[in-house]
């Protein structure tokens, strides 16, 4: 049985090593397009600001005691409401028009894009039934859960929510005019800035130190500049993803939209605040894409 166990940690041990092998590899292969590459420069620190903007928001929280459901409730449908219109003004419309520009009829391009946008939640849907994570009322989900704890099951579903939010930003910087892109990156930042402490005041609420819940709420953000990275890598490889890559992008936001935070705003009973919420935050950054796009 000794034996066996020394093999099965031995097995361990080398999937660890390969897994931290090719992360530095693909590592390394990312920081050298970021430093050749201007587009993919500038969707990297697209998502960086977004990454800081969601650490920004944490910070209250060293501060304050705590904010009520109904504050709560009214900034998740805000970020709802963001990712709406930015969703829809700086990925789906300029995804169809790239496709129209590509010489696709309407129908085509619409279907190209439609078929993204359903590809997008897909795969988030996928990733959420195979990726253990907790939602903040809503409680565990995934497989085999029971096996961790509950901060990484809060880690990996702010990582879930926060991963096409990245992805859009590299997209965007890669398959769009830079006034739009900058335009999606600063309502992404906005719509940060309210995640970042909710994140926080939920983790406190749940039970975490209050340094642990600011330092996980600023490390959320973090996977923000790596899908940048990776939207913006794949899109300049070939410009006859552009359409697929801006509705995949769309797609997956859509899927956070609905899945993960109207749900989350709406349980509490303040549906009122969580809509209102949502329309401001739609209409500011409407306003933001069509002004600067």
């Amino acid at each position: 049985m000794l034996g066996a166990y020394s093999a099965s940690f031995s097995r361990r041990r080398f999937g660890m090593a390969v897994v931290l092998a090719a992360a530095v590899a693909t590592g390394i292969q990312g920081w050298q397009l970021v430093a050749t590459n201007e587009v993919v420069r500038d969707a990297f620190l697209g998502g960086l600001v977004a990454a800081f903007a969601t650490a920004l928001g944490t910070v209250p929280v060293l501060f304050s005691q705590r904010l009520s459901e109904r504050t709560q409730d009214t900034l998740f449908g805000f970020g709802a409401g963001v990712m709406l219109a930015a969703s829809a003004f700086s990925l789906i419309i300029p995804g169809i028009a790239a496709a129209r520009d590509s010489g696709m009829n309407a129908w085509s391009a619409g279907g190209v894009v439609g078929a993204s946008i359903l590809l997008g939640g897909l795969v988030l849907l996928v990733m959420e039934r195979l990726v253990p994570h907790e939602h903040f009322i809503k409680g565990v989900e995934g497989q085999s859960s029971h096996t961790l704890r509950r901060s990484w099951l809060f880690v990996f579903a702010i990582a879930l929510h926060n991963l096409p939010e990245g992805l859009a930003i590299g997209v965007g910087f890669a398959g769009t005019d830079p006034l739009r892109a900058s335009a999606l990156a600063t309502g992404i930042a906005i719509q940060d800035l309210p995640e970042g402490l909710v994140v926080a005041v939920a983790l406190l609420a749940a039970g975490y130190s209050r340094k642990l819940s600011v330092g996980v709420g600023m490390a959320s953000g973090l996977v923000e500049p790596v899908g940048a990275l990776l939207g913006a890598a794949v899109i300049e490889y070939s410009q006859g993803l552009l359409p697929w890559g801006l509705g995949f992008a769309g797609g997956a936001m859509l899927f956070v939209i609905s899945h993960e935070i109207i749900p989350e705003s709406h349980r509490k009973g303040h549906e009122a605040w969580a809509t209102g919420g949502l329309m401001i935050g739609f209409v500011l950054m409407m306003l933001l894409d069509t002004a600067l796009g």
